[in-house]
């Protein structure tokens, strides 16, 4: 198989795959090394193909035409209790958190793709951070940070506004 081939195949499992996809996974499918898919993905975004690299792994996002309820938050809190706690809340409202977002003062924004939609993504997400000791990103602004989050309807986001105020960890909100 080609690379050209290679890589229309991967744009095709991105394409027909709700979940995201690793780039070891890949490697083992297309029987090449793992550095061999990074740089594929990285020659397709060159090309405009809009893959987000996930904690989880690769994936192009699902546009189904819908106007989405898209909402800001911005939060502090620090460690690993807290910041599973934040999630749990948002996707138990049935929030989808998009990322997470830190204003650097020497950086500028710094943002990492989340994509954590359910109870299960946020053990997965929390099990890796704390298996790499990973410090979060919000460690680097003493834990202040913003997400970005698709709410289902105005409802849910007020309920979140509202339990994590009553947590503590909503700096600015409604």
């Amino acid at each position: 198989m080609s690379t050209e081939e290679r890589r229309k195949e991967i744009i095709k499992i991105f394409r027909n795959k709700e979940k995201t996809t690793t780039g070891a996974e890949l490697a083992k499918k297309f029987n090449v090394s793992r550095q061999v898919i990074v740089q594929d993905i990285a020659v397709m975004r060159a090309q405009g193909e809009n893959i987000l690299a996930t904690s989880n792994g690769y994936m192009i996002p699902k546009f189904d035409g819908k106007k989405k309820n898209i909402k800001t938050i911005v939060c502090r809190h620090e460690g690993y209790i807290h910041m599973e706690e934040e999630l749990k809340i948002m996707v138990d409202m049935g929030a989808k958190v998009l990322d997470v977002i830190i204003e650097h003062p020497i950086y500028g924004d710094i943002r990492s793709t989340l994509m954590i939609g359910s109870r299960m993504d946020i053990e997965d997400f929390i099990g890796k951070v704390k298996k790499n000791q990973a410090a979060p990103l919000a460690s680097l602004t003493g834990g202040e940070h913003i997400h970005t989050i698709e709410v289902p309807n105005d409802r849910a986001y007020h309920k979140i506004i509202a339990l994590l105020k009553e947590k503590g960890y909503l700096l600015k909100g409604e």
